[in-house]
């Protein structure tokens, strides 16, 4: 008979954390990169996070959104024999991910932004066997240089820095407590399967596929979190290259509606005794409130 435990890894679920917990099976590495009309930032990527990866990674897809600058020719020259490149007629954005790592059979996947320009070597295995050892953790993403022009890690380091914390767990140095990004992150295929995979938008073309699945992941009692000693370069933001159309739609359309509700919110604060209620009862965050990874945990459902 199937111990409980064995039936709950078959499954995809969480075992219960312990030091003695069986880590997750052995297996080999896709990597997916989206990328679209930023030719200078992914032959950064390429060559200096792509080339340093180690034999674990045995399939590696980037997906040409479209690209209208020099990135066809370029990958069109690439010799990896992990390689696979798709020339894809229009830019779907984020919603690629699904179709691109349907090409691939790996048990553990790895979606990576263009973007990342730095990495030590072997950090794919560096990512795969902490993820390994960590069965209660679904969604595991390397940690951030430090980079004051990036402006992921402007917020990581500046503004949410208070919402970190360092934990160790079987032996392994964790960031957590704050949002995880997806910009270099890692996660079984059996979980990716069972949870539908990141998804698609209709609405939009750039989106927060990585949120949207640590959310579902999350949902299944699995933690999300950073690799603490793994960093790698993450070159974000109008610094390094122009922000496009579709991704300003998303931010414009985006702020429009937090605008909205922080409106109804301070109208609804103005009747008699409601924001003492709800400071009891937490209903919704005040505007301008902050994120809280505790509160949130209490009230998953607030907005």
């Amino acid at each position: 008979m199937m111990s409980e435990q064995s039936h709950a890894a078959a499954h995809g679920a969480p075992p219960s954390a312990s030091p003695a917990c069986e880590p997750r099976p052995v297996g080999t590495v896709a990597i997916v990169v989206l990328t679209h009309s930023r030719v200078h930032l992914l032959r950064q990527c390429v060559e200096n996070v792509l080339a340093r990866a180690s034999e674990r990674t045995t399939e590696i897809v980037i997906w040409d959104n479209a690209s209208t600058d020099e990135t066809r020719d370029y990958l069109d020259s690439l010799l990896d024999p992990r390689l696979r490149v798709i020339h894809h007629e229009r830019n779907i954005g984020q919603n690629a991910y699904d179709a691109a790592f349907a090409l691939t059979s790996a048990a553990y996947l790895i979606e990576l932004d263009d973007d990342m320009i730095d990495a030590p070597a072997h950090w794919d295995e560096q990512l795969l066997d902490a993820f390994r050892r960590l069965p209660d953790v679904g969604f595991l993403s390397a940690n951030l240089v430090d980079n004051p022009l990036d402006a992921t890690a402007r917020i990581m380091y500046g503004r949410n820095l208070r919402l970190y914390r360092l934990v160790e767990r079987h032996g392994v140095r964790l960031k957590v407590g704050g949002p995880t990004g997806g910009g270099c992150s890692i996660t079984s295929r059996t979980l990716y399967d069972r949870v539908g995979g990141f998804g698609q938008n209709e609405e939009f073309v750039f989106f927060h596929e990585d949120a949207a699945y640590a959310d579902k992941v999350k949902r299944l009692g699995f933690e999300v979190a950073y690799l603490n000693d793994l960093e790698v370069f993450h070159a974000g933001g109008e610094h390094y290259a122009e922000i496009g159309p579709e991704k300003r739609r998303y931010y414009d359309l985006r702020d429009k509606r937090v605008r909205r509700k922080e409106t109804v919110k301070r109208s609804l604060l103005r009747i008699p005794f409601l924001a003492r209620l709800n400071e009891r009862y937490e209903w919704f965050y005040p505007p301008g409130a902050e994120w809280s990874p505790a509160k949130r945990r209490t009230r998953p459902n607030r907005r």
